[in-house]
């Protein structure tokens, strides 16, 4: 199954969506742990931050590549939703099933462990999304005309 190009196309196009993601979650994990948020404001914070870097990453080469911002937004939208999404609903419930894990400090193997670990997990349930989304013509198949 690894060496079917739908499968090699979903795994790529998911590596794509999980580089926004991880730089989002992140980014939101570590910035409402040193700050002291609450569980529901880090994990708002993260996905917020989640799809804005997924969408950027999305945008920034359509942008380069002359389309305008009215062009590129429906192409960002429909290429990375569901599988943020999915990243996403996947990414949290797996940190905030690890014991400890939120409540564990930046210096700590726990904080950084549960967030590789959940972001591992988050990208296996992806895959089967975005195979899915790119074999109806939808998600990341929607880019290819633009590259």
């Amino acid at each position: 199954m690894l060496s079917d190009p739908l499968t090699k196309m979903a795994i790529s196009a998911t590596v794509h969506c999980l580089t926004g993601c991880a730089i989002g979650e992140v980014a939101g994990m570590v910035v409402g742990t040193a700050t002291g948020m609450s569980n529901a404001a880090m994990f708002a914070l993260s996905i917020a931050l989640a799809f804005l870097f997924g969408y950027t990453l999305t945008s920034l080469p359509l942008l380069r590549s002359g389309m305008s911002l009215r062009q590129v937004v429906p192409l960002a939208l429909a290429a990375d939703t569901l599988s943020i999404a999915t990243m996403e609903i996947v990414d949290n419930a797996v940190v905030a099933l690890i014991p400890g894990a939120l409540d564990a400090s930046l210096a700590s193997w726990l904080f950084w462990g549960s967030m590789a670990v959940s972001l591992v997990i988050a990208f296996v349930a992806a895959v089967p999304v975005n195979r899915l989304l790119i074999g109806r013509g939808k998600g990341h198949a929607v880019m290819h005309d633009h590259h």
